[in-house]
């Protein structure tokens, strides 16, 4: 079952809020300000995990993630054999520029200094073409709707800055991927050259 996510809109405590910056999407939506403080999400078996906006300190914790992964989680995600994901790329992943990345993370408590990432969400966006996803959920917490909360947050994403389309790239064996791209209404097709990857997409 999908996991239950009650939303907030109060700030986190402690945050400080951000001015908004002064250029706006076609919906009003401000350009290049990271997303709003997310979600507390109350799995059904009891978990409480927390969907917010990636932050530049979350390195250690997206490189903890990472060594927990399996090889084949690895693959799943990047498409190719990883081994370890060092300093540069770790913050290059968590320092964003909200004009054109955005990510948001799952953790397991909400004390950020002890918390561990337990899934992240991403966008790469390019506003003449839409945005390409890449989504993992670490394997002990699959199966309770988590990829289906993320990719949906990221649909939210895309339409609050008008994007057009949502498009990624999955291995043609990653079937969990696969089938909850098709209920949430991507299309999918090879692509050209290479059948082990199939292009999903959703126009919006």
């Amino acid at each position: 079952m999908p996991a239950r996510a009650s939303i907030s809109s109060a700030p986190l405590p402690g945050s400080t809020p951000r001015p908004p910056p002064p250029a706006r999407d076609r919906y009003g939506s401000a350009v290049g300000a990271p997303p709003p403080p997310g979600e507390p999400v109350m799995l059904d078996d009891g978990r409480r995990l927390k969907l917010r906006p990636v932050q530049a300190s979350d390195v250690a914790a997206l490189q903890r993630l990472f060594t927990r992964l399996t090889p084949g989680e690895i693959r799943m995600r990047f498409m190719h054999s990883v081994t370890e994901l060092p300093d540069v790329l770790a913050r290059r992943m968590t320092d964003l520029d909200h004009v054109c990345e955005l990510a948001w993370v799952l953790m397991d408590s909400v004390d950020d200094a002890r918390a561990e990432m337990r899934g992240v969400a991403r966008l790469y966006i390019d506003a003449a073409t839409g945005a390409e996803f890449a989504l993992l959920v670490e394997q002990p917490y699959t199966g309770q709707g988590l990829g289906a909360l993320l990719m949906t947050q990221l649909i939210r994403a895309c339409r609050e800055r008008g994007l057009d389309e949502l498009w990624g790239h999955v291995l043609a064996e990653n079937h969990p991927m696969l089938d909850l791209c098709a209920e949430l209404g991507f299309t999918r097709a090879p692509v050209p050259g290479d059948p082990g990857v199939m292009h999903v997409r959703l126009a919006l």
